[in-house]
């Protein structure tokens, strides 16, 4: 498939790598030739120096033969108007922009993205996508990450081995005969920095992140199985009150238990809009690195810190001190990938990288067929890949055990007439079965080619 990526920051480079490692033809553009050039040196890509929206640019990148286009530039009306010259001009079949600004993503307006206004097939909005993130990290505030899968009957977790662990140095092969009832699979271990799908003798050390999948209703048990807790979160600080910050306010706001929700923002603008758009919120306007503001936010006993401003190191200083100052977990924003090895050692709970949430959000769309479901795991390392088997799929019929999946490959959960089982090697998978399978970067086009789904969109 031949696909124009617009926009060659972190996100537009992390699409390029996912698809032109599957061999895909991929153009890159961008109007800062230093990032077009990185791109060119470190994937196998072609890049083409200019304004994305400029049609003699989208011209020389190969827009005439495209079958898709993705706006990921950072001006939103790039992006748009990017969309609207490659589907006018250019009759460019599928459209993806990524639009950050909220008016835009206002439910009174989405006709303007119909094909005779403004055609866009899909929109990805950043801000939502971390928002919600944010809002799964709080749902389980003993993980690191977590991320729903088959309709919200399953979930991902990431969880932190520590010594008190019960199940450290134990064979995950007996895990199962352990706990028989328990609807969990291990699928990925990170050890030493180094992540691997285990193998059933495999163990689990001290230090280890653990990824695992276990049915919603399971995930309480889980989590006291690999030596966690799961309180409810009854107060929060939150730091930032931007479209992030906000969102996550809203949505616990809207909820039937009550949370009580304290943001913090430094911009007296953005903090008097937070404040007016919000009813049962009390917004502060200060410095959330103030220890005396912490201190009035009653940081002390707050069930969790949310630090979602712009920048990386705020987040990080002030997560760091709210967890000084006795707050039981912080959760920080944090776009640098590099500083996630620094999380353990300062005390930080849980991350969530914009990033890595945005690309899971457009892979989901790009990969179409039957795929339902992307997630992104790590540094580009690992996929989750949610998707219905279709009949003419070589696993369709076969028993887990018989199905010759690449190495690096687990099936997390599968569920058969809307339930979710664990699967065993006597599991059978069928046709119209929806499978969550768990796979190294470097084995998913070998899982599309055994779910019988491709990049190509139909």
């Amino acid at each position: 498939m031949k696909v124009i990526i617009c926009g060659a920051g972190q996100v537009g480079w992390q699409i390029a790598r996912y698809l032109s490692g599957e061999n895909n033809d991929v153009t890159v553009v961008d109007n800062n030739p230093d990032l077009v050039r990185r791109a060119t040196d470190t994937l196998d890509v072609q890049g083409i120096a200019g304004h994305a929206s400029y049609p003699d640019v989208l011209d020389r990148a190969g827009a005439s033969d495209a079958d898709m286009i993705i706006a990921a530039t950072y001006s939103d009306e790039v992006n748009m108007v990017t969309c609207q010259v490659a589907h006018s001009v250019f009759s460019v079949q599928r459209k993806i922009a990524r639009l950050r600004a909220q008016n835009y993503l206002d439910p009174r307006y989405s006709d303007l993205y119909r094909r005779n206004h403004l055609p866009i097939d899909v929109v990805i909005s950043p801000e939502r996508e971390v928002a919600e993130a944010a809002l799964q990290r709080l749902a389980a505030p003993a993980t690191f990450d977590t991320e729903s899968f088959l309709e919200g009957r399953a979930q991902l977790l990431g969880i932190t081995i520590d010594d008190d662990c019960p199940v450290i140095n134990t064979p995950l092969r007996q895990l199962t005969d352990l706990f028989s009832t328990l609807r969990a699979v291990v699928v990925g271990i990170r050890r030493e920095g180094v992540l691997f799908a285990p193998a059933a003798n495999d163990q689990i050390f001290s230090g280890d992140d653990c990824y695992v999948f276990t049915h919603t209703e399971d995930m309480t048990r889980t989590l006291e199985i690999f030596g966690k807790s799961n309180q409810k979160q009854e107060r929060i600080v939150i730091i930032g009150g931007g479209n992030v910050g906000l969102g996550v306010a809203q949505a616990l706001e809207a909820r039937t238990e009550r949370v009580r929700v304290k943001i913090i923002e430094k911009n007296r603008e953005v903090a008097e809009r937070a404040a007016d758009a919000l009813d049962r919120t009390i917004v502060l306007h200060g410095d959330g690195l103030d220890a005396a503001l912490l201190e009035e936010a009653n940081i002390a006993s707050a069930d969790a810190v949310l630090a979602v401003t712009d920048d990386d190191k705020t987040n990080l200083l002030a997560s760091v001190r709210a967890k000084e100052m006795g707050c039981k977990m912080a959760i920080s924003l944090t776009n640098d990938p590099t500083l996630v090895p620094l999380m353990g050692p300062l005390d930080i709970d849980a991350y969530i990288n914009p990033r890595a949430t945005t690309v899971s959000s457009i892979l989901r769309h790009i990969r179409h067929g039957r795929v339902r479901g992307v997630y992104s795991i790590g540094d580009a390392e690992a996929e989750i890949i949610e998707a219905q088997v279709l009949g003419t799929s070589p696993i369709s019929g076969q028993k887990v055990r018989d199905i010759a999946f690449p190495e690096g490959t687990l099936i997390g959960a599968v569920m058969k007439g809307g339930k979710v089982v664990r699967p065993t090697g006597d599991t059978r998978i069928e046709e119209g079965d929806f499978i969550a399978i768990f796979a190294m970067t470097e084995d998913v086009p070998e899982v599309e080619r055994l779910l019988q789904v491709s990049i190509d969109f139909f």
